[in-house]
């Protein structure tokens, strides 16, 4: 049964372990995968997870602490899952996807320059995209999460294709991947099978021709 939660005051318990971007000299250079070459590979240890210096709502550069319980190598199929939508508050898991179409997860952090910018491009680009379920992932704090769309992509609030999602129990990490930079964006098939993915932002007409492939 769908329950609602009591939103936390806090619940940021990994916003230190993950970047929001990735300004680096390597940032504008995006790591993208297709099934095929990210089966059974996982990431070496030590992924860059500094801040960008330029947001200014940011926090200073972190190292992530080991986790354990999380998957460094893509699922190559949509795993089960529990987030919330933050609007509602409403659960949603993977049996509330709609079938017959390509499934897209955008992990990202509210504050991330680089999620702003590819989220207003991406909404600007609403009609290309508007078949393509797409399903917006953080464990920030969901009051940053609110009104991530009214001030980033105005386009995509209230899109019956478009969830805004608060994973709680870091179901992502866990089940999903553990990426180096956000926003990191997962294309699975309407078979639930990984098409491909990518961590970083990049041009926002591969991006849609990947969502759409």
């Amino acid at each position: 049964m769908k329950t609602k939660f009591l939103i936390p005051i806090l619940s940021i318990s990994l916003s230190t372990a993950f970047v929001a971007c990735n300004n680096s000299p390597k940032s504008e250079q995006t790591h993208e995968h297709s099934a095929e070459d990210h089966a059974g590979h996982a990431h070496a240890g030590g992924h860059d997870h500094s801040h960008g210096t330029e947001q200014a709502t940011t926090a200073p550069s972190t190292a992530a602490p080991a986790t354990p319980n999380t998957v460094k190598a893509a699922a190559l199929a949509i795993p089960e899952f529990n987030f919330y939508k933050v609007k509602s508050g409403i659960s949603f898991s993977k049996s509330d996807i709609p079938a017959g179409k390509n499934t897209v997860f955008v992990l990202f952090d509210p504050s991330c320059g680089h999620c702003q910018h590819e989220t207003t491009a991406l909404a600007k680009n609403y009609s290309k995209v508007k078949d393509i379920n797409i399903y917006y992932v953080s464990m920030n704090d969901p009051a940053l999460m609110a009104n991530f769309f009214s001030s980033f992509g105005k386009e995509l609030e209230g899109k019956p294709n478009v969830e805004m999602l608060y994973d709680r129990n870091q179901d992502f990490i866990q089940k999903f991947h553990v990426p180096a930079k956000f926003p990191a964006n997962y294309v699975y098939g309407a078979d639930g099978a990984l098409k491909t993915y990518w961590e970083g932002e990049k041009n926002i007409d591969e991006v849609i021709a990947a969502f759409t492939k």
